[in-house]
Parts: structure tokens; sequence; C-alpha cells
């Protein structure tokens, strides 16, 4: 209880030593009185026996999912003829609509399942990718997600609690990186790590959607080998698919709060005359509001709702400045 509040009363399955000076120092800390104590029988013991089988019941479900996950590591490896069990494999992919409010998404995935305090978000920064343009998405991302790596390591520095403006830490290096495309996204992926210089520290594997983009159809790129597809019922491409499906809810997710937050406080809201339904219309049109700063008077005319005398207010506004 050194960061949550203490229950005023604690009853345990089995009595320990110096139960009285436990509960002194927990009255001391609390503030209140705490009382510690093991029944030995009543509704209390009952209590105390439940909780017992539940913890039980728990830490077996936990033993046989991690059980599970080694396997399906295991086997993760042969399929993809890795040289080792891989112990952190990262998943990317990118969200956005026409490209505004463009992020790319990592989440992590190991022994233990899902690390979910080690996914990560990528706003995209640059100005000059184009609409759609993924390959671009994809290049910001890895770039800044190895660069960083690679500058800890040049910088001496432990690689937990390196930080980028969207990135709290970049902990440990993967042993595989997933990425959702095909055989044009994998020669981008493969071509941007070997401008890094680090082609032979990660592998890359490339997951294409099937015909009809059907899942159980999909197809494997890896270095040095033909693509490939696995059976329908092969636990690796369930596992594959439940990382490509995290990854990209989580991608999702996050292009949907930025394009929450970019409605919500932009700087239309600084101009006169501008209300939330022609500020709606306006970033519907363009996208973003710097979109809308860089927009000419006929495009920003071209908005329904949008007189000349508005498009002049509007225009005026982000040019003044």
């Amino acid at each position: 209880y050194d960061d949550k509040p203490c229950p005023r009363q604690i009853l345990l399955s089995t009595a320990v030593e110096d139960q009285m000076l436990l509960a002194e120092a927990l009255s001391t800390r609390a503030g209140y009185k705490v009382t510690v104590s093991a029944p030995q029988r009543g509704e209390k013991k009952d209590l105390t026996g439940h909780a017992l089988q539940n913890a039980r019941e728990a830490l077996g479900r936990r033993l046989s999912e991690t059980s599970t996950q080694t396997r399906l590591l295991s086997g993760f490896a042969e399929t993809f003829k890795l040289e080792k069990i891989p112990t952190r494999i990262e998943v990317y992919d990118n969200s956005h609509i026409m490209g505004t409010n463009a992020v790319g998404a990592m989440i992590v995935a190991g022994p233990e399942g899902f690390v979910k305090n080690q996914y990560r978000k990528f706003n995209i920064r640059s100005t000059t990718i184009t609409p759609g343009d993924d390959f671009g998405m994809m290049r910001e991302v890895m770039e800044r997600r190895f660069s960083r790596l690679l500058k800890d390591e040049e910088d001496g520095a432990p690689q937990p609690g390196a930080a980028d403006s969207d990135i709290d830490s970049f902990p440990a290096w993967p042993d595989v990186i997933l990425i959702d495309g095909g055989q044009g996204q994998m020669s981008a992926v493969r071509q941007i790590l070997a401008d890094l210089g680090i082609s032979d520290r990660v592998v890359a594997i490339g997951v294409a959607k099937g015909q009809d983009r059907d899942a159980g159809r999909e197809r494997f790129f890896c270095a040095g080998r033909e693509s490939f597809t696995l059976p329908v019922r092969d636990p690796v491409l369930y596992f594959v698919q439940r990382l490509r499906d995290e990854a990209h809810r989580f991608a999702i997710g996050s292009h949907r709060a930025r394009r929450k937050k970019e409605m919500i406080r932009n700087p239309l809201d600084e101009i006169a005359g501008i209300g939330p339904t022609r500020k709606r219309a306006l970033l519907l049109h363009f996208g973003t509001a710097k979109a809308v700063s860089r927009a000419a008077m006929s495009d920003l005319r071209a908005v329904e709702g949008v007189s000349e005398a508005v498009a002049k207010v509007i225009y005026d506004h982000f040019h003044e400045k």
C-alpha cells in the first residue's frame, strides 16, 4: 500500500510474524487504525479461502497463457526461420483519412502477451508526405523509432527513458518487426533499415492481406525466400492475425484521438465569426487547421457555408500574422 489507500481491515489466509507490528506500521502510514488478522473460522475464514482459491485459479490461467504464448513464439520462430525464439515483436500500422491527422502506431508482444505499456504512437510530422503515402509515413516512423535507439547507443545512454515528443521511451531492440503490407511495403522498409545500417539487427516480415482482403489468405514476405501462405488453421497464422488486428485497433484509436483533439482545439477557434458549424465544415474540407491557414481565397469560398466576406476574414487572420 505504498501508493494506494490502505483498507481498515486486512484478512490473511495465513498468520505472519510480527502481525501487530505490521498493523501498527500500516496504521501510522494510513493515518487511521488498520487491523491485520488471519481468521481461523467463520465468515471471515470463508472469505480468505475464496480469495486464496481465486488467486490459485488466476495464477493457473496466467501460467497456461504464458505456456501457450511460449509455444506460439516457438512456432513463429520455426515458421519464419528465425535464429532464436523472439522475446520482442513490434508491429507497425498507419491510420489517416486522406492523409490528414496521420498517425503511425507500434504495438509490442512477447512471452507475456501484449505489452501495452510499451505501445507507442507517432504523430506524422512531415509536411511533404502526400495524402495516402503509406510508404512515406512508414519511413518517418521507422527513422524516428530506430534513429533514437542508435543515438542512445552512441551516447552510451540506457535505452529505457529515451524520449521523443510523441514517444515516452524506446525500451529494447526488437527481434522482429511486423509490417502490414506486401512486397512494395517490405522493399521500402528494408531500404530504410539499410539506410540506417541496421539490416542485420532486425528481422522484418511483411503481411499482405489475401484476395478480397479475406482473413486466412494472408501472404508473408521475408528476406531471402519466396512469399508464402500458411494453412488456414495454423496457430501461427491466428497469432499473426491477432498481432496485426491489435496494431490496427491501436492505430485507429490513436488517429481518432488526434482527430478529435484537432476538432476541439485548433487555431480556427480564434477567428471571429467561425462557430462550430463552419469550423467543422472547414476541417472536413481541408483536413487540418494548417491546411486552412494555407488555403487561397478561392479555396476557402468553395467550402459550404463560407461566404466571400467570411473567407476574407479567415484569410486575413492567418496572413496578417
